[in-house]
């Protein structure tokens, strides 16, 4: 659900000459000890450039091994849904490989029933993690990993297209791309069939190693930092995404861990700006932008957390491209990372702080 607009972004750009001319005129001496917090520019921007981001996507093609014991269709499903939630697909077709031998294992519960510890499909969800039941008309508010990856509305234990986008699901909400140790372990908790799927995950991958997806490789960091809109969004994106791979703190600003809206508040302070500090602050400081215009520096709130509503967000992530977002999202859900939000639920709305007027009267100043 879109919040109603609190605000127009008429004043479309209007703050783009200032934020260019502010990241020009204002002294170093603006942005203090923050400044020293950032990793230089060759850090930042992952030393790489769009080339290596290009290799970073290609480079866990499926391996002679993987396209001879992966039938063409779970292939298909592996890689489709790894790229679509941002996780290796070679680790996902792994586990698939372990739990069923992808579907081709007769044992009880890959078909229908389930086995003696009650997990069910071709990648062996216990049905309480499913959602209660084997098939589960997807709507809003499901608790469990139930997913549509077939398009039927249905989230069914038993069919392959769900169960791999289901996987994919649980694997990122789980620590992947980044900590696959934590959310193997999740899935599976033995440290020797950890051990199984990486070994497995490796042999399928072209390259015989496990790559991050290009979302995830920081040398694709300059990718997004070059797409910020101008100079100013480019400082708060180079700040957030040089936390990746801190943990979530409740409450923390930094240096070493965050909380979701600490890395915000601390990513325009790099910037030199200043915004509120927390997520129910951030929410009605920005102004409004409809779903689809929403570009880089601009935040999404999301209905999560105790305590929360529509009116009340409780979590939020700050967009690096269309599509993508960068997050601290909570203790168990792994490192600050780069994340999808478009198949996310509970989407509250998007803001720009850019275009409030405390943030313009900012710029204005620094430019005096």
């Amino acid at each position: 659900m879109t919040a109603p607009p609190r605000g127009a972004a008429a004043g479309g750009r209007s703050w783009r000459g200032l934020a260019i001319a502010l990241a020009v005129l204002v002294p170093m001496t603006l942005l203090g000890s923050i400044i020293l917090m950032s990793p230089p520019p060759s850090l930042l921007l992952g030393g790489g450039s769009a080339q290596d981001c290009a290799e970073a996507a290609t480079v866990t093609g499926a391996s002679e091994t993987a396209r001879t014991d992966i039938p063409d269709d779970y292939l298909r499903l592996y890689q489709k849904f790894g790229a679509q939630i941002g996780v290796q697909w070679n680790v996902l077709a792994a586990i698939g490989k372990r739990e069923t031998d992808h579907g081709r294992s007769s044992l009880p519960g890959v078909r229908s029933g389930t086995n003696y510890a009650g997990a069910a499909g071709p990648m062996q969800f216990l049905v309480s993690t499913w959602g209660g039941s084997t098939k589960i008309k997807i709507e809003p508010g499901i608790n469990g990993y139930a997913s549509d990856g077939d398009g039927d509305g249905y989230g069914d234990i038993y069919d392959p297209a769900d169960a791999i986008l289901g996987a994919a699901k649980m694997l990122k909400r789980n620590g992947a791309p980044d900590d696959l140790s934590r959310a193997i372990f999740v899935y599976n908790r033995a440290t020797w069939y950890v051990d199984q799927v990486l070994d497995i995950a490796r042999r399928y991958a072209g390259s015989g190693q496990i790559a991050l997806p290009a979302e995830a490789d920081p040398a694709c960091d300059s990718a997004y930092v070059a797409s910020a809109p101008d100079d100013v969004v480019r400082k708060i994106l180079e700040y957030a995404l040089a936390q990746r791979g801190k943990p979530y703190r409740w409450g923390g600003t930094g240096p070493d861990a965050f909380d979701c809206s600490g890395i915000i508040y601390m990513a325009y302070r790099n910037a030199g700006l200043s915004i509120p500090r927390t997520t129910f602050g951030q929410f009605p400081f920005g102004v409004v932008v409809a779903q689809g215009s929403e570009q880089p520096g601009d935040l999404v709130f999301f209905n999560a957390g105790p305590g929360t509503s529509a009116g009340h967000p409780g979590h939020v992530g700050m967009i690096v491209s269309p599509g993508k977002m960068i997050e601290a999202r909570c203790t168990r859900c792994g490192p600050i990372k780069i994340s999808t939000y478009r198949d996310r639920p509970n989407i509250v709305g998007f803001t720009r702080p850019l275009e409030n007027e405390a943030v313009l009267a900012q710029l204005k100043r620094a430019l005096t």
